[in-house]
């Protein structure tokens, strides 16, 4: 059984709730194993950053010396992509640069650990395409999508800046994913574009603009996948308002990959909580009734 630890971060215990119990179900119908850190705090999101540099390392860095207590367990699947993100940044920091990580150890020695830097922080799609991949998923469908066309978002923060697992500019990690369901790609040029994450909140002009521009692109499509809580959050919540102020019908539906899949392989609307997301049209639901 493949085993990893699991850092749901603090969306997806509030407003990202569907994107944990959607993953935590497709993990165990896959027979994989999480186990969530112990005692895990926020990564610091993208407030830190702003207030105090050092605090937005130690924040992650703490996370990630709980998680080296784990010391059968190396890997750390994350499906936030902001919280990917921080961890990421001070995993390769503290790897690349001893100083830093020594000043690190001394802040958190005061609660008794210490990062030495044996542990991997992997993005559920990471996980998803590389360690489980369209082979694994394809023999457990249960109910077909071939009559589906989705577009396959990604958002700024799963690959950049660490080309990890795909590549940021033409990024192909969820395409095979989404033909093993047996549905088909909807071909855009969005998938990486910005969606203009908290810009919602202070410049909420310049979010709808580039929403508009994604759910433009994406019409043609029954749904977009996404795979981060700010991504998914922007795309659904704004529609009705982008819609009527540019007196445009940009309704879509968008999921969370781990939703997506999960019906693909059987699982209830329930266990993945579709009944929490904003934007699931009566078209989609309609060919969903007829899968």
């Amino acid at each position: 059984m493949m085993k990893y630890q699991y850092y749901p971060g603090c969306s997806l215990e509030g407003t990202a709730l569907e994107y944990n119990l959607s993953t935590q179900a497709l993990m165990d119908s896959m027979g994989v194993e999480l186990i969530e850190i112990e005692d895990w705090t926020c990564c610091g999101a993208s407030a830190a950053e702003s207030i105090n540099h050092l605090l937005s390392l130690v924040l992650p860095a703490r996370n990630l010396a709980i998680a080296e207590k784990q010391e059968d367990i190396r890997d750390i699947l994350v499906p936030c992509s902001a919280c990917y993100l921080n961890l990421k940044k001070a995993q390769e920091k503290t790897q690349k640069e001893p100083e830093l990580r020594d000043r690190l150890n001394n802040i958190l020695s005061q609660d008794q650990l210490e990062l030495k830097g044996s542990v991997h922080v992997r993005h559920l799609l990471d996980v998803m395409a590389v360690d489980l991949g369209p082979d694994t998923i394809r023999p457990r469908v249960k109910r077909t999508f071939q009559d589906f066309r989705i577009a396959p978002y990604y958002g700024c923060q799963c690959l950049r800046p660490y080309p990890v697992f795909d590549d940021p500019e033409a990024p192909r990690s969820m395409e095979p994913l989404i033909e093993a369901t047996g549905a088909r790609l909807h071909p855009w040029s969005m998938g990486t574009k910005c969606c203009g994450a908290s810009h919602m909140n202070t410049h909420m002009e310049v979010g709808i603009e580039l929403v508009a521009a994604i759910l433009r692109g994406a019409q043609g499509a029954d749904a977009i996948l996404t795979v981060c809580p700010m991504c998914q959050m922007n795309l659904e919540a704004y529609q009705r308002k982008i819609c009527r102020t540019r007196n445009e019908d940009l309704h879509m539906t968008v999921l969370y990959l781990p939703q997506f899949i999960g019906l693909a392989l059987g699982l209830s609307e329930k266990d993945l909580r579709l009944d929490l997301n904003l934007s699931i049209t009566d078209r989609f639901r309609k060919k969903l009734d007829m899968s």
